[in-house]
C-alpha cells in the first residue's frame, strides 16, 4: 500500500510541474519569438539501501521546441525575424550577454536600440546607439543604415551591425528570465550572410490548441493520481482495523 501511495504522490508532483510548464507556454502564446518549453515524465528507481522495490515519477527537462514560429509582416523598420538557428545578442541588467529571438526592437529617448522588454541590443562593438534620423533600415545581414535628420536619402550612412550568433538547441540553455545563454564549453559563432528578415516578426511557436488539450489531460491525470493516494489511505485504514480486531 505504501508503494501505491508513493507512486501516486510522486506522479502527482510530476503532473503539477508539467502543468506549470504547460501554463507557462500558454501564457506566452502571444510572445514574440517565444520557444515552447518541453517536459516529460519518466520512472526513476529510488536510491538507497534495500531491495529495488520503489520507483517514482520524475519530470525531466527536455529543453525547448526549436521549431520556427509563424512569421508576421509588420512593415515596421525596426522589426526583425531571425532565420534558422540565429539569435540576437542582448545585454542583460547585470552586463552579461544573452540571446533572444524577440525582434520587436525600439529606440529609447537616448537613441539606444533596445528590445521591447528594455534590454540593450548588442552590436559588434557593444550596445548600439543610433543618431537622430529620419529613417532607419536593417539589412538582411544585420547592417543598420540611417538617414541623419536634415539630410536627403542619398546621405544614408552605416551606423552599426546587429550582433547575431548561430546557436543550435544543444548549445543553449534557457534561464529563468526567458533568455538563452551558451552552455558551459559551447562556443557560439557569429552568423554571417542572410541572417534575418526586416519588417517581419516571428511569433511564438506554442501550439495553442495542443497546449489547451494538454492542460485538460494533465488535470485529469492529477485527479486519477489523487484517487490512487486516497485509495491507498483507505486500504491502510482498513488494514489497521483488521489488525486491531485480530
Amino acid at each position: 500500500m505504501d508503494r501505491a501511495l508513493y507512486v501516486g504522490m510522486s506522479g502527482a508532483i510530476a503532473t503539477l510541474r508539467a502543468q506549470t510548464a504547460n501554463s507557462h507556454n500558454l501564457a506566452n502564446a502571444g510572445t514574440v519569438g517565444f520557444r515552447a518549453e518541453l517536459a516529460a515524465a519518466q520512472a526513476i528507481n529510488v536510491d538507497g539501501p534495500g531491495f529495488q522495490t520503489r520507483a517514482h515519477s520524475q519530470l525531466s527537462d527536455n529543453g525547448w521546441d526549436s521549431a520556427q514560429g509563424s512569421l508576421m509582416q509588420t512593415g515596421e523598420q525596426l522589426d526583425i525575424a531571425l532565420k534558422g538557428d540565429n539569435w540576437l545578442a542582448v545585454q542583460t541588467p547585470d552586463g552579461s550577454e544573452a540571446y533572444t529571438r524577440a525582434g520587436d526592437l525600439r529606440l529609447d529617448a537616448n537613441g539606444q536600440l533596445r528590445t521591447s522588454s528594455g534590454l540593450a541590443v548588442l552590436g559588434d562593438g557593444g550596445p548600439l546607439s543610433l543618431p537622430p534620423s529620419t529613417s532607419v533600415t536593417i539589412g538582411n545581414d544585420g547592417t543598420i543604415t540611417a538617414v541623419p535628420q536634415g539630410q536627403s536619402a542619398a546621405a544614408q550612412v552605416i551606423v552599426g551591425r546587429l550582433k547575431v550568433v548561430s546557436g543550435a538547441q544543444n548549445q543553449l540553455d534557457r534561464g529563468v528570465d526567458g533568455l538563452m545563454r551558451a552552455k558551459p564549453g559551447a562556443e557560439l559563432n557569429p552568423a554571417a550572410g542572410d541572417v534575418l528578415a526586416s519588417g517581419v516578426l516571428e511569433g511564438s511557436n506554442v501550439n495553442l490548441a495542443g497546449a489547451m488539450v494538454n492542460m485538460i489531460n494533465l488535470a485529469r491525470q492529477f485527479e486519477l493520481q489523487s484517487k490512487v493516494m486516497r485509495a491507498a489511505e483507505d486500504n491502510a485504514q482498513a488494514a489497521t482495523s483488521l489488525v486491531k480486531l485480530a
